[in-house]
């Protein structure tokens, strides 16, 4: 069976990763360099010459020509071998895959299959990403040893935060006082949170006091094959959403192969907007919780089943993990009809 869904956009990195010399990242099980064209815009090759197999992310640009640093082929954003420095003539077979690349709310992506085929209004919608006059976002990576499904699985299952992040968002009991419920809009999941009536959680404590009650949710948002938005909301008991507050973050993964995952992630605030310490002090709260918990506990799970089909491990149900389940078995619908339109 193929492994990826082919025509949808991955993330290949965040806008500020492309810098002069540009990024080479391995996507799909395939090395890809992405650099900025001079007009500013991404443009994405497969990272490796023809020749001799080199990458070319450690050869050199000419505007918006790719030199290899081995033996000089050069190549245009296209594909196509541009100039053989040892003769006239241009190799047969020479002509090196190139992927379509956009950027949209400081991330850059990468279509996953034809390039001709790119379609933009695919992309899903982060536009609370960038910073604005009344916003601030810290951005951050991990590289997970682990299939990206399993952190699917976990983001998509936030029950996990009570007994995983004792070192960071655990210890007040609020998923247990919630509701949970999965819904499904045409090719978007929702897997959300509510937990009215509780005290103020960690993100709502410096907004109200200690005795407060307060209607706290937690809304997960997934498109395929593996980008969520997960809304963080608070507001006074009974008084409505609009009366509160969300912290919207962005979770966002990709494969670098069948066993290893890029996990992007960020959150937004609209308070302590030139702080610098508060911006630390995020980093280190998302750092703790993302690679001292959830990534040591998902690389461990997954050690567990490596190299097997979930579903023949036969996981158990407990009926909070639906939206998990229910994101694969879509992910694998939608890997089936691309192939049967194939």
């Amino acid at each position: 069976m193929e492994r990826y869904l082919r025509n949808c956009w991955y993330m290949a990195g965040w806008s500020d990763e492309l810098g002069e010399t540009g990024l080479s990242r391995r996507i799909l099980d395939r090395p890809v360099y992405l650099y900025r064209l001079e007009d500013g815009s991404p443009a994405a090759l497969l990272d490796r010459c023809p020749h001799r197999f080199a990458p070319l992310s450690k050869g050199s640009r000419e505007g918006d020509v790719v030199v290899c640093g081995y033996h000089g082929l050069a190549f245009a954003p296209d594909g196509h071998c541009v100039r053989n420095p040892f003769a006239d003539r241009i190799p047969a077979g020479s002509t090196i895959p190139r992927f379509a690349a956009a950027e949209r709310d400081g991330i850059v992506w990468l279509w996953g299959g034809d390039p001709d085929t790119a379609d933009a209004a695919l992309i899903p919608d982060f536009s609370f990403v960038p910073d604005t006059p009344y916003s601030r976002t810290v951005r951050g990576y991990t590289l997970m040893k682990a299939n990206y499904e399993y952190g699917t699985d976990n983001l998509l299952d936030l029950s996990h935060i009570e007994f995983v992040h004792k070192g960071t968002f655990a210890g007040q009991g609020v998923i247990f006082a919630g509701k949970h419920a999965v819904e499904v809009e045409d090719r978007t999941l929702h897997s959300n949170w509510w937990m009215p009536d509780i005290p103020p959680p960690s993100v709502a404590r410096p907004h109200f006091p200690a005795d407060a009650k307060v209607d706290h949710w937690l809304d997960m948002r997934w498109n395929a094959p593996a980008a969520m938005r997960l809304t963080v909301g608070v507001c006074p008991h009974g008084t409505g959403r609009e009366s509160g507050f969300e912290v919207p973050q962005a979770h966002i993964l990709t494969p670098a192969s069948e066993h290893e995952t890029h996990y992007f992630w960020s959150s937004t605030r609209y308070d302590d907007l030139d702080s610098e310490e508060t911006d630390a002090a995020l980093r280190a709260l998302f750092g703790e919780a993302f690679d001292l918990e959830d990534k040591p506990m998902i690389e461990a799970a997954y050690e567990n089943v490596k190299g097997r089909d979930f579903w023949s491990e036969k996981p158990l149900s407990l009926g909070i993990d639906q939206g998990a389940t229910r994101a694969r078995r879509l992910l694998e619908r939608f890997i089936a009809q691309e192939k049967n339109d194939g």
